[in-house]
């Protein structure tokens, strides 16, 4: 067959193909897949509406153990008065000070992050917006937890600028526990609940720091974004 008989009969293929779903369409699909998500990991047949809160705290357990397993540290804090100075006790324990002796958190304008009692805290210095290259630690906020892989549900905007997960080398997320849920489909739920039915932007989802094994089979931290990964759990 000549290269121009080739070319035609790729053409007549192409008209030939059943045409490309319309938008309405795939949205129709997301929404049913949200709506019911295959039931392929156990914990996810789990009423979290239980009375005795079982469910929710095996689903804690679950996120938990996950995030260790990826090398994340997990900070937990029984009120959400108490975050600032346990924030300012893992950065002293594990990043290193500026020369002030102050450390310099960046984070958005997050209002529930902008109302903590961050000026009974000594040791720490807030810097607002987003992040900038010199910063070493960014601040945010989750939407929801994934507890089958332990993946944090961040969205964009000045609240939570996506640059806070990506320039600086530590990031840590402010998380509350019952916003832990089993699956990715319940924590797009969450988020289209909290934002009132608007996709955002960008959604990042986060399972642990950046790394690479690409050079010589050998992981190497921050690759393509922070060497650090902690979350911050509270409980309402």
């Amino acid at each position: 067959m000549s290269h121009r008989l080739r070319i035609l009969s790729r053409i007549r293929k192409a008209l030939d193909a059943p045409a490309m779903p319309s938008e309405t369409a795939r949205a129709e699909a997301v929404a049913e897949r949200i709506a019911h998500p295959p039931q392929h990991w156990p914990l996810r047949s789990i009423q979290t509406a239980d009375p005795e809160g079982a469910a929710q705290l095996t689903l804690i357990g679950r996120f938990k153990a996950q995030l260790a397993r990826l090398g994340a540290d997990v900070i937990e804090v029984g009120s959400v008065a108490e975050i600032p100075a346990a924030l300012a006790n893992y950065v002293a324990a594990n990043v290193a000070d500026d020369a002030a002796g102050l450390a310099r958190i960046r984070m958005g304008s997050d209002a529930f992050l902008a109302a903590l009692p961050w000026s009974s805290t000594s040791g720490l210095e807030i810097a607002a917006g987003m992040a900038e290259a010199a910063d070493v630690i960014g601040v945010s906020r989750a939407i929801a937890g994934v507890a089958e892989t332990g993946t944090l549900l961040l969205v964009s905007g000045a609240e939570n600028p996506v640059t806070l997960g990506y320039l600086p080398e530590t990031h840590i997320v402010v998380l509350e526990t019952g916003a832990i849920v089993a699956s990715y489909e319940e924590a797009m739920q969450s988020m289209l609940a909290a934002t009132g039915g608007r996709m955002p932007r960008t959604v990042n989802l986060i399972t642990g720091a950046s790394r690479t094994g690409d050079i010589g089979g050998k992981i190497v931290m921050g690759a393509h974004g922070p060497r650090r990964v902690a979350v911050v759990l509270w409980s309402a």
